[in-house]
């Protein structure tokens, strides 16, 4: 378990205080995949690097496992961190060092026997899929290659935390699936711990379990992932949803709607669970003098749950449209009037 207690991270900038993370309250709990999302500057890097004391907080306290490594002597630190892999966005991998070498380094670094080293570099280089690269260098291999070698190396001590600061942003959205894809099967088999920080609200959706919005140094929301996707409450949390859920009007159909002088509606639509196969839509057409216009939507799936959103327009009398309302309220999805005029 991680757990941020009032944690804040001030920086000196040439003589100037610069805030980073103000009054952090936080708890990843043993098991599993918590993503931190933020836009550049938001305090994300600050937060995840102060787990390991990359960073020191200046004030507050974070504690992993239940212990405060502020607190822990140079010694028992050094055996903590072992404890903490890390993987970062750049890879950080030593040009001049095979991957073989590369992997092995925190292990040579603790004076690991070499037997027990060879063993373990072997398992880790099969698990991420490289042993036929282990005599290969850095400059020999690809993006995705590359971090799957600093995802080995950060599995080299074992550790029951895995820290990964950005660890898909350099690279393209195939690779990415495939990091991610690896990200979860070492949550799965190892029973590792992962806290991911990126501001891609598409790997939150695709890997993580509980995710958390921070701005300003401050988490301003926090939750499951299926929560925050179908109900985000802050307007950065919206901007984040909107662009992997693409749900909002497309200005052509705006055009075209504002331009009907009918009267009309437009609403926002969700469905979750079994309720996305129901076809209460084309009930709704039947059952009421309402003309039904599907304007735009999808349908994903969040943490193995289906989730749909559409956007539809009813057309018709506001009486009928009012009794319409009330049927697909009763059909248990969220169902909300939108400003059809908003840009």
């Amino acid at each position: 378990m991680i757990t941020f207690e009032g944690v804040r991270k001030v920086y000196d900038s040439n003589g100037d205080k610069v805030t980073a993370l103000d009054g952090i309250d936080l708890t990843i709990a043993a098991g599993e995949i918590y993503g931190v999302i933020g836009f550049s500057g938001a305090g994300k890097s600050s937060l995840i690097r102060c787990v390991n004391l990359l960073e020191r907080p200046s004030s507050g306290r974070v504690l992993v496992g239940g212990r405060d490594l502020t607190r822990l002597t140079a010694k028992e630190l050094r055996e903590a961190k072992r404890n903490i892999g890390m993987v970062f966005q750049h890879f950080n991998l030593l040009n001049s060092k095979t991957v073989y070498d590369n992997v092995a380094m925190p292990l040579l670094v603790g004076k690991t026997p070499k037997a027990e080293i060879r063993k373990r570099v072997k398992e880790l280089l099969d698990f991420v899929g490289l042993s036929d690269k282990k005599d290969n260098y850095p400059d020999q291999l690809s993006g995705g290659q590359k971090q799957r070698v600093g995802i080995a190396r950060a599995l080299a001590t074992k550790p029951s935390i895995l820290l990964c600061d950005e660890a898909t942003s350099a690279l393209d959205p195939q690779t990415t699936s495939s990091i991610l894809q690896l990200l979860k099967k070492i949550n799965q088999e190892y029973q590792i711990t992962i806290l991911m920080i990126t501001h891609e609200m598409s790997v939150i959706r695709d890997i993580c379990d509980k995710v958390a919005v921070i701005e300003g140094g401050k988490i301003i929301e926090q939750g499951s992932v299926f929560d925050l996707f179908s109900n985000p409450i802050t307007n950065t949390a919206k901007n984040f949803v909107s662009s992997v859920m693409n749900d909002k009007i497309p200005e052509s159909i705006q055009k075209l709607v504002n331009n009907q002088g009918e009267q009309q509606g437009i609403y926002r639509i969700s469905f979750v669970g079994n309720s996305t196969g129901q076809p209460f839509l084309s009930q709704v057409a039947k059952r009421f003098d309402v003309d039904v216009n599907v304007l735009f939507g999808n349908i994903t799936e969040l943490q193995g749950i289906p989730f749909g959103n559409i956007i539809v327009e009813l057309r018709g009398d506001q009486s009928e449209i009012r009794r319409a309302l009330f049927y697909i309220q009763q059909e248990k999805v969220q169902i909300k009037e939108v400003n059809a005029h908003a840009s």
